[in-house]
């Protein structure tokens, strides 16, 4: 028989296993592309406006191949279209995909109120301290970032309660792309008080043990959102 050779035998600490691994500070390609979805979901870039490689590099301080690769970052996200002989712009919300949104967050949102008796301890507490944050920044009079952020993870805190991860992966993904639309109209369009109470409601109807009074509840406002924001952008 062949001696055994314990794994890894021989190896000097530079011949390390893992010595291939590495990990990269934040690149300036992501920094771009943080600072123009910022920008986007602010509402300081509209809709349907040419995001011009020249003008941004030198607006940011930045070479034209990383905005270039930060504006592929934008597109990869639906955040952004490039089309032959146009270059890229800012996408311009439709209102089948916002219909068709809303209609994706009532399925998983929907799914997640259902088992709030079945949801473990952990999945309901994220929920309330969802709300906590959200009403918090509301009181503190907070930014229009800051509010539509916390907003929207309340709701995707409604889908943890399903206890699926791959269910709260769909849902961040709705989120940025309603966050879009929300940009253009939240900010004129929205009342945050207003928007603080409605959750409040909601999430107490479930303390309450009406899980069913909650779903409607539920239902109803997000066709009201759906709605809303329909209208607010004129599609």
């Amino acid at each position: 028989m062949c001696p055994m050779t314990p794994p890894g035998a021989g190896l000097t600490e530079t011949d390390s296993p893992f010595s291939s691994l590495h990990v990269e500070h934040t690149s300036t390609v992501e920094r771009t592309a943080e600072e123009l979805r910022r920008a986007i979901f602010e509402g300081e870039i509209e809709s349907g406006t040419a995001l011009r490689e020249v003008a941004l590099a030198d607006s940011l301080g930045v070479s034209r191949p990383t905005i270039r690769e930060a504006l592929g970052v934008l597109v990869a996200e639906g955040l952004a279209t490039r089309e032959p002989h146009r270059g890229v712009h800012v996408a311009t919300p439709e209102a089948e995909s916002v219909r068709d949104v809303c209609a994706a967050r009532w399925v998983l949102e929907g799914a997640g109120v259902a088992r709030w008796r079945e949801a473990g301890d952990v999945q309901r507490d994220h929920v309330r301290e969802s709300l906590r944050r959200y009403t918090d920044a509301v009181r503190a009079e907070g930014t229009y970032q800051d509010l539509n952020t916390l907003h929207l993870a309340f709701h995707v805190s409604l889908v943890g309660l399903t206890g699926s991860p791959r269910l709260v992966a769909m849902a961040d993904n709705l989120v940025a792309e309603l966050k879009l639309a929300l940009a253009q109209v939240e900010r004129i369009a929205r009342n945050a008080h207003d928007e603080a109470d409605t959750h409040v409601a909601l999430v107490q109807l479930l303390e309450d043990d009406r899980v069913d009074d909650a779903l409607n509840f539920l239902q109803a406002h997000l066709a009201d959102a759906e709605t809303e924001i329909v209208c607010a952008l004129g599609l």
